[in-house]
């Protein structure tokens, strides 16, 4: 009886385990055949993305963008009228200006004028050059910026307007419009962004301030470990020191390079190297001949110039917000050979012109402090001697081109500047400047003053 009620209660277990076993069974199927639906159904929608992805690439850009353009925006749409609008900045800037010799008889000793270098500027106080920006994504293949420098004296320039690619392969990018050319290291840096309240006298000298460019560029950064960019540069070559043409065609090819990289984790350089050449025609100036008289005179021939830049940053505590030593340098040659005109609008005397000059700057600035800097800047030329045939051949005495005359102009600058913030920085600069033409030594000091507002673009390297 004992044994019967065992196999009874075996049987009776048996039962109750055998449909929840089954039930479990069951569960396990159902589970799987969700799993293989999700995967087909994940399958389907991805090859549908990918189909339409293909259809879109191959799709014409011009085509795609007039089909947008004939759909009426969405009623629900989330993009305002603002998503279209241009960043815009806004750099305003200010000086206070006390030089021992009169500013404007300042002119730099043997060197053409080239009607476009600063000096030291008006005494006193001034309003400095502001800058507006306007710039935005025009589609997905193209930028576009525009920046107009605004005088002390109410006067309205467009330093740089130009568009931009954005979606050119392998590395490459054109830009065209107004531009300031990327030669050298500083050509491209605006007044604003530079370390000292003005220019280096090579670059004064050499393209009254900065050379720029109507045209064309197009740049190509290499695919490597180190920076590497190459770029070619062709316009209209109308500014200093080459000028508009009389004729169809180009004048003004640039070609630059520039290598880079870090030296560890607390250093990086960069070096570059340039080549400009230009056409001059009829490029006037004035000077004053053996008799103290006023005259017009003029070059007409090919300039070459060619240069090196090299940059070094160095932060000692690894960390360059907090300190960071910068030392740069830029040396520059240029020569020029055609034909000088002596007293264009009178005389007319003309014949044989060949010079070559060169120039150089060796600046350091240390960022001792977060938002404290102290610079040091030297600067050189030389004018060399220029062969005048017109003086070779006894036609004219050497007087009667004092502009031309050899010179080696210098001058030492020293600037304290304090950046309250990213947007505003004030700073004191003074230089002994023995660059002048007159042969007078003048002692220069300058406070400035530069806000920024709105949307600012990060400066270069």
């Amino acid at each position: 009886m004992t044994r019967f009620m065992r196999v009874a209660a075996l049987l009776a277990l048996a039962c109750a385990v055998l449909p929840s076993i089954a039930e479990a069974t069951d569960d396990v199927t159902d589970l799987r055949a969700e799993l293989q639906a999700l995967k087909s159904e994940y399958a389907t929608r991805v090859g549908s993305l990918e189909a339409r992805i293909e259809q879109l690439e191959s799709t014409p850009a011009p085509i795609a963008t007039e089909v947008a353009q004939q759909q009426p925006p969405a009623a629900d749409s989330r993009s305002s009228a603002s998503a279209f609008n241009p960043a815009i900045s806004l750099i305003l800037a200010g000086n206070y200006t006390d030089v021992s010799q009169d500013p404007e008889t300042w002119r730099i000793a043997g060197f053409m004028p080239s009607g476009g270098e600063v000096g030291p500027g008006k005494q006193s106080f001034n309003l400095g050059e502001s800058e507006l920006t306007l710039s935005a994504s025009v589609d997905p293949y193209f930028s576009a910026t525009m920046i107009a420098a605004i005088t002390g004296d109410d006067e309205i320039e467009i330093e740089e307007a130009y568009f931009r690619t954005l979606a050119l392969p392998s590395g490459f990018t054109a830009k065209g419009g107004r531009f300031f050319s990327g030669l050298g290291y500083l050509n491209d840096v605006h007044a604003h962004a530079w370390d000292f309240a003005d220019q280096p006298l090579v670059y004064q000298a050499f393209f009254g301030n900065q050379q720029k460019q109507d045209g064309l560029q197009l740049k190509w950064i290499a695919p490597t470990d180190i920076f590497v960019e190459v770029s070619a540069e062709i316009g209209n070559g109308q500014a200093f020191p080459g000028t508009r043409q009389s004729r169809n065609g180009l004048n003004g090819e640039t070609l630059f390079a520039h290598v880079g990289g870090d030296l560890g984790d607390a250093a990086s350089w960069r070096v570059g190297a340039f080549w400009l050449e230009q056409q001059a025609e009829d490029r006037s100036y004035g000077d004053v001949n053996e008799f103290d008289e006023p005259v017009t005179n003029a070059f007409t021939g090919k300039s070459r110039t060619w240069g090196l830049d090299a940059i070094l940053k160095w932060a000692p505590t690894g960390n360059s917000a907090y300190q960071q030593l910068k030392v740069q340098a830029e040396y520059m040659s240029r020569r020029e050979g055609g034909e000088l005109t002596f007293d264009a609008e009178s005389l007319g005397l003309s014949d044989s012109y060949r010079s070559e000059q060169s120039g150089w700057y060796l600046q350091s600035v240390f960022q001792f402090r977060p938002r404290w800097r102290v610079g040091l800047r030297y600067d050189s030329l030389d004018s060399g001697s220029p062969q005048i045939a017109l003086v070779d051949d006894g036609g004219q005495p050497p007087e009667a081109f004092p502009v031309l005359l050899s010179a080696d102009p210098d001058r030492i600058s020293v600037m304290f500047d304090w950046s309250p913030s990213a947007f505003s920085r004030l700073r004191a600069q003074y230089a002994w400047d023995e660059a002048r033409a007159d042969g007078q030594n003048d002692r220069q000091f300058r406070l400035q003053y530069l806000y920024g507002i709105g949307a600012h673009g990060a400066h270069k390297y």
